[in-house]
């Protein structure tokens, strides 16, 4: 069958999103920029590449409001009696005989068991992780594409650390953001319509749902404020590094800080023991350097000293830990430290602190990693000790 078929006038940033090559976009997204438009449009073409039976699924928090996505895709296909519409099953059939189902994720159970075979999640931010799961299975089988979309809602939530691995370079996904602004300067919004929101909403409301920019918790112990004011593009020759070594997935970091305390080396990659440690020979050469030498570092530590008397291994324990990010945190505040935006920030930006019966715990969020982190911690401790004149050792 032949389908002669027109892809509707999108923005810039809409089209950037649905031709996208990643398995999953991530899209952190202001209120009324065309976001759900612009993603029925995308399932409709996923739709008519199927064969008979084969199902796409669009999934929302709540019925209602797979309901209005479901009415939507039905009033933007102009052409009379294209669908074959099942109304109380919320189910599309088009004439070459694929499906396009429209799913509430008010009970995860439901959604597992069928073969999907590319999906929209809409409004995710709102939804319970578990729905992610249940729909992440049901792509297994096809290895189909999924494209998450919501308003930003904070950083307690699934959507948001799903959207800051994307941001940390996972192979298979990718992160856009679209803040109001942006759809004004396509002619979706208009600017003033902005600015009056600006004025009758509190900041941190103004900025999730304008801006895509989530609410400070209050859990980071650096203070988002003080990251931002230490942001900076540095060049120079290291004196100083910090080597935070892979675990299982996580990565290798090697930082490394001139004399100002400015990050002029940076080096993030995951390989096998040996790889890393030729690569952390050939970066520090006689420089002073601090390596996390804890469970599986310890040995590697012992083989770098052979070559580098002027390595320390750093053990981490709860109490050192506390102790070295503190040293971070007392040089992120007074400026002492600079380093430029992207992995580094955005680590710095998730970092997390509380309150335990043993003291102050300061992690990464779930899911994520805070490998660049204790990398400049540990090469901001190493500054420390090895200023000109003085070197340390344990």
């Amino acid at each position: 069958m032949q389908i002669n078929y027109s892809r509707p006038k999108l923005t810039t940033y809409q089209k950037a999103i649905l031709d996208s090559e990643a398995r999953y976009t991530i899209t952190a997204a202001s209120t009324k920029t065309g976001k759900t438009a612009s993603h029925i449009i995308w399932l409709f073409e996923q739709s008519l590449s199927l064969k008979e039976n084969q199902s796409v699924w669009w999934v929302a928090p709540v019925y209602q409001q797979a309901e209005i996505a479901f009415r939507r895709m039905k009033a933007q296909v102009t052409e009379k009696n294209f669908f074959v519409s099942n109304e109380s099953k919320l189910t599309l059939i088009t004439p070459v005989g694929s499906r396009i189902e429209f799913k509430s994720a008010e009970k995860p159970d439901n959604l597992y068991g069928d073969d999907v075979y590319s999906a929209v999640f809409d409004e995710a931010s709102r939804a319970r992780e578990d729905s992610w799961f249940a729909l992440r299975s049901t792509l297994t089988a096809t290895q189909g594409k999924c494209k998450l979309i919501g308003n930003v809602k904070g950083k307690k939530n699934w959507f948001y650390k799903l959207g800051e691995r994307a941001k940390s370079g996972d192979p298979n996904m990718e992160y856009f953001k679209i803040t109001a602004y942006d759809a004004a300067d396509e002619g979706i919004i208009e600017r003033e319509e902005i600015e009056q929101a600006k004025r009758d909403l509190p900041e941190y409301v103004f900025r999730e749902l304008y801006l895509a920019e989530p609410a400070d918790d209050n859990s980071n112990p650096f203070g988002h404020e003080n990251i931002d004011a230490c942001i900076q593009q540095s060049t120079g020759t290291p004196t100083a590094y910090g080597i935070d070594l892979a675990k299982y997935t996580d990565w290798t970091v090697i930082i490394g800080l001139n004399e100002k305390g400015e990050v002029v080396h940076f080096d993030r990659f995951q390989a096998d023991w040996s790889q890393t440690l030729q690569k952390i020979t050939a970066t520090i050469g006689n420089t002073p350097a601090f390596v996390d030498s804890t469970g599986v570092g310890d040995p590697i530590v012992e083989q770098l000293q052979r070559q580098h008397p002027r390595i320390k291994g750093f053990k981490f324990t709860s109490q050192s830990k506390q102790q070295l990010i503190e040293g971070l945190v007392v040089a992120v505040q007074g400026q002492q430290v600079k380093f430029p935006e992207g992995v580094i920030a955005d680590e710095m930006r998730n970092f997390e602190f509380e309150y335990t019966r043993t003291g102050v715990r300061y992690t990464a969020p779930q899911g994520l990693h805070d490998d660049c982190v204790m990398s400049l911690a540990l090469a901001n401790d190493c500054k420390q000790h090895n200023k000109p004149g003085l070197f340390y050792y344990a």
